[in-house]
Order: structure tokens, then sequence, then C-alpha cells
């Protein structure tokens, strides 16, 4: 059934061989074009294609597809007509734009209508996100900053190795790549203070995440199982949850994160699809304690998507200071939704849930600063020379994703976004 997988197509277009869209991929975004209409698309090297205008051409006769579902500003209705549909639609555009289809390709006239250079639109949200939750999946990550705060001998929470911690986090403030975040302000208190201080945070961080979203769920009061759990993701983002540590400190007893996180996250802008990533399929950690049956999996997968941090200071040139791998992920995205959704808790075409900081083994395999820096006392150095304890005003944070097996490269592009000084 994924006929766009196969590794032996072509394109017409001119798609370079390092790219993250080739034919293979095809993830579904919107965007608006020069005239300012607003469609949604997809991605094919560095075209944009309107398929809003593919639709009302006819390429898509065969598949029951509501006149107006392309002509819309989310994939939100896209996302509820469920993965079967989605997977023809992937399927068909794969097959119009196959070398050896000349069906658009001799077209000229729909092309002008259906092409648009990448570098002439403006990629908007790809979805409505009415609830977001953010878990604590890496065992490295939560190792880590476990030992930094508590010791190694008490560096994971007593339930932390028997359930994919998680909490709601603010779903209005997700932007999209090119949208900058300003350092937020709040409460912290400074060391060897007895009283808390106001203003802008000083330990400003970003996380490397991965979330997912999903498709429409069961009635409130249903569960989805672990065997059932795929058919409800429609897709994956590159995910940059920005943090602001000291603000988090201070506040986060007894209820957890607020001001600290909820003031921003940054994601790609173009939905890979899993039927995409099912060539980087690999086998996830082995899990010691054994889960409890309803986080059991029968083919408990992980993927293996290389994942790559930068860092551009005003006017200088990016420093790579992270590569993590979504591998690393002790606890999946089916047991994520399993235990999501265990209590009846129902679920949204378009919902958005992010991994948490994906860190690995060693130091340059950590997601965010407060690792890499280890809580400022060992300082990042950038290609001018700079440091970085946490990132500066100006600083431009540059998250990419891609997988790469048996000559294929298949990828989410990049989120990107500046920090821009706090607002008076």
């Amino acid at each position: 059934m994924l006929t766009a997988n196969n590794t032996d197509r072509k394109s017409w277009l001119e798609i370079e061989s390092n790219s993250d869209f080739p034919i293979q991929n095809i993830p579904f975004g919107v965007f608006m074009a020069h005239d300012d209409h607003i469609t949604i698309g997809t991605r094919l090297g560095d075209w944009a294609v309107d398929l809003n205008v593919l639709h009302q051409l006819g390429y898509f006769e065969g598949i029951t597809l509501p006149e107006d579902v392309f002509l819309q500003d989310t994939l939100n209705d896209f996302i509820t007509l469920g993965r079967p549909i989605c997977r023809q639609v992937r399927n068909r555009i794969a097959d119009i734009f196959d070398a050896e289809n000349d069906q658009l390709k001799n077209n000229q006239e729909h092309r002008n209508e259906v092409l648009f250079k990448v570098d002439e639109i403006q990629v908007l949200m790809p979805v409505f996100v009415q609830d977001y939750t953010d878990f604590y999946s890496s065992r490295e990550h939560a190792e880590n900053v476990g030992t930094m705060f508590r010791g190694k001998e008490n560096a994971l929470m007593p339930n932390w190795l028997h359930l994919p911690v998680g909490y709601h986090g603010r779903s209005s403030s997700i932007v999209v790549s090119g949208e900058n975040i300003h350092r937020p302000k709040g409460q912290t208190m400074p060391e060897g203070a007895d009283k808390p201080v106001f203003g802008p945070s000083k330990l400003m961080d970003f996380e490397l995440e991965m979330a997912f979203i999903t498709t429409d769920g069961k009635h409130l009061g249903e569960s989805i199982s672990t065997d059932e759990a795929e058919e409800y993701i429609f897709g994956m983002v590159i995910f940059n949850d920005w943090s602001a540590r000291d603000l988090q400190k201070w506040e986060y007893v007894p209820l957890g994160p607020f001001l600290g996180k909820n003031f921003g996250s940054s994601i790609s802008p173009w939905v890979v699809t899993l039927d995409a990533l099912e060539p980087f399929r690999t086998e996830a950690p082995k899990q010691n304690p054994e889960p409890l049956p309803y986080l059991k999996c029968a083919n408990n997968t992980a993927y293996d998507i290389n994942l790559e941090v930068y860092i551009q200071p005003e006017g200088g040139e990016e420093t790579r200071v992270s590569e993590s791998n979504h591998k690393y992920l002790y606890w999946t995205m089916v047991q994520q939704l399993a235990h999501h959704t265990v209590n009846g808790c129902n679920i949204n075409a378009g919902d958005m849930m992010a991994s948490g900081t994906i860190s690995g083994p060693e130091r340059e395999n950590y997601g965010s600063m407060l690792e890499l820096s280890w809580r400022g006392s060992n300082p990042l150095k950038l290609k001018d020379g700079s440091e970085r304890k946490f990132l500066l005003d100006g600083d431009t944070v540059i998250m990419r994703a891609f997988g790469q097996k048996d000559g294929l490269r298949l990828g989410f592009g990049e989120v990107r976004s500046k920090v821009l000084p706090a607002k008076d």
C-alpha cells in the first residue's frame, strides 16, 4: 500500500540528492503564495505543490475527498479523514510526479498553477493545535537533569521507569519556524537570596524534541492500545520547546513547569507522515523493569532519525552544538499515546505530543544547553570564539532532522528561531 515509498522512484522535478524532500517523502503543510492565497500543500525538493489546485484540476479523481479539503488554513480537516485516505493521497502525489508520468509534466499551464519555488512562499502553522502534551521520555536526559539537582543516586524519580511522564502544556504559544521568540520574564530566586525577584530570564535554553500529531481519537472514556496507536498518529515535526531554566527552577514545585515553559515552542512547517518514516524503523531501547501490560508492545519500534542543533550568533555563522537521535527515546510514541489515553482521555485531530528533550549517551548527544554546559560549569565554544552557558539575545537556534539508510535520505527541513530581548 505504501507505493510512495518505492526507493526506485525518480521524479521529473529536479531534486538534489541530499534534499530532505525526495519523492519518497511527500510531507504535508500549509503555505501562502505570492498572490496571498492560502493552501494545503506538499514539498518536493525546492518546490512547493498546491494540493488544492491539483484537486480542482482532477488529479485526485477516484479518491473520496471533500471539495474544499485542501482549501483550508490548517491540515486538521484533512487529518480527520484518517490515515487510509491520507495514504491514498500521498501515493497519488508520488504517481503524479513520477518520472514515468507525463500527465502534469507535459502540461505547462497546469504546472504554472501547481508549482511554487519554496523561497517564494510563506510557510504557516500546519495544524490548529487544540491540545498539547509534553512528555519526558529520554532516559539520558532525565538522568542528567536528575543528577544535577538530586545527585546520581536519586537521578530518576521512582515512577520514571514505570510510565511515560508528561504534562499538559500551552498550545496557544506553539509557533512555526521563522517566528522569533522574546526572552520571557518572571520570578526567579537568586542564589543566597531570601526572596524572589522579577525580571527577564537569564538562563534561556532550547530543548531538542520531536512531536507527533494525532488524528481523531476515540470517544471520551475509551482508550487507545499500543497495538492501535500508530493508526492514530498522522505524522511528526521537529519541536524546539524553549525553556527558561531559572524561572522553571523556582516555580515547578509542586505542580510543574509554568511560565518557564509556556512562553513559546517552535515547530518545523512540514509534517512528515509515519508512512514516509517506515524505512527508518529500528529497535527501541530495552526496557527494564518490564512495563505494565497496557504499555507492552508487540512491535515496540523507534525511528532512526538524526537530530542536530546549531547556534548562530548575531551576524555570525552556525556552530553545531548537538547531535542526537530519535531512537534514544526510552518511551516510544505508541507507549506515550497509550498511556495518555488509558484513563479515557480523548484526543483530536491536530493534537500535538512532544517527546521531551532527546539526549543520548555522550555529551555531544545532549539536547539542551542545561546539559551541554552542565548548568553553566562547562561553556560551549562557538566558531567565532565566543562562549555560551545559555542562550544570548540575538542567538538563532536551528534544529534539523533526517533519516538516512540504503541511499535514501529523507528529512524534516529545519526549525529556526531567534532569541529576541525581553519586551518592556
